[in-house]
């Protein structure tokens, strides 16, 4: 987008930071609320199927709308798509933190949801409509260590601001303080991103394909989030027939949504290798890198006893490291290109493993302090190369994308990112799960025992991110073989 006849928008970098800062709401709020639960559950007399309703009610909602909500952002415009989006998540915080009741919260928390869901997409657009190719690794480095930053430091910042409020204000703090930065992030984007620019017609949205995309998502998300409640293996049975809602819906593009005019997502967009490929990978390392903070909170606090905060804190460590890479990695993709992707994965594959063998070694022969400063430096490894690979695949996926329909782009790479979250989430618990069934009750039996739990759930997590590794070589090898100079790839707007 330019200010003026080929003047790039003077504006720009601080429209993307205050674009970012509401991002960072919405994915910290994946992660904060879990630190709370506790507390929720001795403040309301919430049951424990409640409790899990609170994360999975957000989680469900926002994974089912980001493609909806990109396909409304390029066709009625990304800033107004963005603007309703913030305003709705401010409200639906404030209601969180003041609800009366466990159903309250549930309700507030899945319109949330739908609320986060519906600006992150625009944000990947604003991106490439503002930022010319040269400046987009390093625009997207900033949306990475967003994305990278609030999955890693969401128990940190939990745990510190339930310490400040206590048992009563707490949790309901964690949810207040999106408030008063909500409606800054509101007023700053209305005042900063260019008006959007105007469309001779208006598109339908297409709503069937709308309602047979939002069931087959839900149908392979509901199984992968309820399992942390149930950890009944029968809830996937519930994945076959989403996938065959999912491949009516593919069918239902191709055909009759296409020769109406508007379908909700032009397939042809997976012909980009560059883009099909991104979306792949993203899947794939998203299995890997979600769950991982999950078991380490499990292993410290229930194996190791850890209070939330002493656990976050443990935590940080992996915070730091991507804290310090997304914004890096950025910089090296006009470089290294798809390097990065192969170094960062290597990086992040280490830490893991790292993580497991000094848990392993450690957990029960050591102090728990002890044990918790030895996991730091491949905690802080494993950081640098998660927070190296979010940054590089957004801007990777999205070079060949038309701007006209970055949104949509967008929608469907945090679609298969919100996916991954789930799947791996669930996989890697189980497996952790499994792993402790039987543990002593106390002593340094149990922690040798929770120990060895960790580990083994981290080797899930490698296979994922061996399996990503094999994509990313894949499509550097592909890259290295010269081709004729095709017809530029558009999508249809």
């Amino acid at each position: 987008m330019t200010s003026g006849a080929g003047e790039l928008d003077p504006r720009r970098w601080s429209a993307l930071a205050v674009c970012v800062s509401a991002v960072f709401l919405t994915l910290l709020d994946v992660s904060i609320a879990i630190v709370g639960l506790p507390s929720i559950g001795r403040g309301l007399g919430a049951n424990p199927a409640q409790l899990q309703w609170v994360i999975s009610g957000y989680a469900l909602a926002f994974g089912m709308v980001p493609i909806i909500g990109g396909r409304l952002g390029d066709d009625r415009g990304r800033k107004t798509m963005l603007l309703i989006g913030v305003a709705a998540f401010v409200v639906c915080s404030a209601a969180v933190g003041l609800a009366p009741s466990p159903g309250v919260i549930i309700a507030a928390r899945v319109v949330q949801g739908l609320a986060g869901g519906l600006l992150n997409p625009q944000v990947s657009g604003i991106i490439q409509q503002l930022f010319p190719p040269a400046e987009r690794g390093k625009a997207f480095g900033a949306l990475g260590a967003a994305v990278g930053i609030a999955t890693a430091t969401g128990p940190v910042i939990g745990g510190a601001i339930i310490a400040i409020g206590g048992e009563e204000w707490g949790w309901r703090l964690c949810f207040l303080v999106n408030v008063p930065i909500g409606i800054a992030s509101f007023l700053l984007c209305r005042r900063l991103l260019p008006a959007d620019p105007p469309r001779e017609a208006r598109r339908a949205l297409d709503l069937p394909g709308a309602a047979l995309l939002s069931v087959g998502v839900l149908g392979l998300l509901f199984p992968s989030v309820e399992f942390d409640a149930d950890h009944d293996v029968r809830l996937f049975l519930l994945v076959l027939p989403a996938l065959a809602v999912l491949a009516g819906f593919v069918a239902w593009e191709r055909g009759p949504a296409r020769r109406r005019g508007h379908p909700l997502i032009d397939l042809s967009l997976f012909r980009i290798r560059s883009y099909s490929d991104g979306v792949v990978l993203a899947l794939l390392f998203f299995c890997g890198y979600t769950g991982t903070p999950i078991v380490l909170a499990l292993f410290l606090q229930d194996g190791l006893g850890f209070s939330p905060l002493h656990s976050g804190l443990t935590a940080s460590a992996y915070a730091v490291g991507v804290t310090i890479a997304a914004p890096v990695a950025g910089r090296l993709l006009a470089r290294a290109g798809q390097k990065v992707l192969v170094g960062a994965l290597v990086l992040f594959g280490l830490g893991v493993a790292g993580a497991a063998l000094v848990a392993v070694l450690t957990a029960g022969r050591l102090d728990p302090a002890d044990v918790a400063l030895a996991m730091a430096p491949a905690l802080f490894v494993a950081g640098l190369g998660g927070g190296s690979v979010i940054t590089p695949n957004q801007a990777l996926s999205l070079a060949e994308v038309d701007v006209r329909g970055g949104s949509t782009a967008g929608g469907m790479l945090q679609t298969s990112q919100r996916i991954g979250n789930a799947v791996g989430a669930a996989v890697i618990t189980a497996v952790f799960y499994a792993a402790v069934t039987g543990a002593p009750a106390s002593g340094t039996d149990r922690q040798a025992h929770y120990g060895h739990a960790y580990a083994l759930s981290l080797v899930v997590s490698i296979g994922f991110t061996l399996a990503a590794l094999t994509t990313a070589i894949l499509d550097v090898r592909r890259r290295r073989v010269p081709a004729p100079a095709p017809e530029e790839a558009r999508i249809d707007t």
